[in-house]
């Protein structure tokens, strides 16, 4: 009897599967057809919180934008039309000091030599090189965004948009002015965040007395 099926290979190669996944998405144009089925219908707000574009993509970040595609899926599936917008996290410290490793920087008066505007221009191009590759390893991952239009923080289009909210908000008498204790960096000449304390701990073995 003639079968209308591919017989089923008892051992499962799974990396295989995964990009026979990707590839027929990308044949079909499956994520685009999710878009024009429902554009026009009710929305559903989504933001992605942005990693930084400073290193490849980490366990942690797969983990995240699993559970963020997930959330997605579900409500496509519902019907709800989503904006699927990327973003890329371009400023701090963690960009800066990875920067000043590679040049093999030792104080911030290495940076004034060199320039700050090149110093600036070599920020920025490590996060072009690092969000590509970000955006290779989640596609990869099946995360569905429109990768052709992700935010960037260091675009003057997102530091306008802060700008003028932070006018509207001092304009209606909303920001107040005070003053509080907070860690301070000698190294990097600058405040430090509780985000950035609590990335900076590390385990190490001390001997017992």
């Amino acid at each position: 009897m003639k079968k209308n099926y591919k017989p089923v290979n008892p051992k499962v190669d799974f990396i295989r599967q995964e990009h026979e996944v990707l590839q027929w998405w990308e044949d079909h144009q499956t994520f685009q057809k999710l878009l024009a089925k429902n554009r026009g219908r009710p929305r559903w707000s989504f933001l992605d919180g942005p990693i930084t574009a400073n290193n490849s993509m980490g366990v942690h970040h797969a983990w995240g934008r699993t559970y963020k595609d997930i959330f997605q899926r579900y409500k496509a599936m519902q019907g709800h039309e989503l904006r699927y917008q990327n973003g890329f996290d371009c400023q701090g410290l963690w960009v800066e000091v990875e920067v000043e490793r590679e040049l093999g920087f030792k104080s911030k008066r290495d940076i004034e030599a060199f320039g700050v505007e090149n110093f600036v221009n070599r920020c920025k191009e490590r996060v072009r090189k690092y969000a590509q590759i970000q955006t290779e390893q989640s596609i990869r991952l099946g995360y569905w965004m429109d990768w052709d239009n992700s935010y960037y923080t260091m675009s003057d289009e997102n530091n306008y948009t802060i700008w003028e909210f932070l006018k509207r908000v001092h304009e209606r008498g909303w920001l107040k002015k005070g003053e509080d204790c907070m860690p301070w960096c000698p190294r990097c000449g600058t405040g430090i965040s509780q985000h950035e304390m609590t990335e900076g701990y590390r385990e190490i073995d001390d001997k017992s007395i």
